[in-house]
């Protein structure tokens, strides 16, 4: 055995020495992550109203703009002003009509329940109001010139066909159990939420800073979760990404230290 084999096994001999009385740590840690809009010159932020449409089962302008509204008061410092919620909807209309664009409505008609917008594409035509300056700066005279938080989000519902992968248990020859993943044919329903966050000065009207999200989540056919559920779910997928636009946030997380 020569001199550098001999020093080899020594070197390796004291690695596995010292790696055996290494001990590994789990610590926690927390990222910061710096706000997307300085809003240090506001004292005041108004969640008004979203262009909403999609499933008929859920409220998504009312629904957005009191979860917004929860959400600032506990992780913000700006002071969230208390007023009606706006159906931006109904305000495009009302104006469409004033000009001639659009139908008198009749008061004999059935209006029914389904929304005027169910598509992105349907969006669109009301997305001009976002735009009209004049607007807005109404609303921030006459709320003590906040930052203004609108936008549009739709909720709508999801169906899907494919593979999915799944867990299964089973027995060998000799029953002992085993789990093995089994990929089937399935149709899966479910929602998609496709809000879009605008920030709007309220002295001037003018648009700040806007923001898109999508998320959507799928179960199986004969899952029956309540629409309203599933639009919470995925709102809480998205609220971090809304508040670091506003505040620094803080993501936790863990990191493996040796000792």
């Amino acid at each position: 055995m020569t001199a550098r084999t001999v020093a080899a096994i020594a070197s390796l001999t004291l690695a596995l020495g010292a790696s055996s009385c290494l001990k590994f740590y789990d610590v926690g840690i927390e990222t910061p992550i710096q706000a997307k809009l300085d809003v240090s010159s506001f004292q005041r932020v108004l969640v008004l109203g979203f262009l909403s449409g999609g499933s008929k089962d859920v409220d998504a302008n009312s629904e957005t703009v009191r979860l917004l509204r929860s959400q600032l008061r506990n992780r913000s410092d700006l002071r969230v002003v208390d007023s009606d919620v706006i159906s931006l909807v109904d305000e495009v209309d009302r104006r469409k009509r004033a000009t001639g664009d659009a139908p008198p409505v009749d008061p004999t008609a059935a209006t029914g329940n389904e929304p005027k917008i169910m598509s992105e594409r349907d969006l669109q035509p009301y997305e001009e109001i976002f735009a009209d300056v004049d607007y807005w700066k109404r609303l921030g005279e006459e709320y003590q010139a906040p930052l203004i938080i609108t936008g549009s989000v739709l909720f709508t519902d999801v169906q899907r066909s494919g593979p999915v992968t799944r867990t299964r248990e089973v027995l060998d020859a000799y029953g002992r159990r085993s789990v093995q993943d089994v990929r089937q044919y399935e149709d899966r329903k479910g929602y998609a939420l496709v809000p879009k966050f605008i920030f709007i000065d309220g002295r001037t009207g003018v648009q700040l800073y806007s923001e898109s999200f999508r998320e959507e989540t799928l179960y199986s056919a004969q899952n029956n979760t309540p629409p309203l559920s599933s639009y919470f779910e995925l709102m809480d997928r998205l609220l971090p990404g809304f508040l670091s636009t506003l505040s620094t946030q803080k993501i936790k997380g863990t990191r493996t230290l040796l000792k």
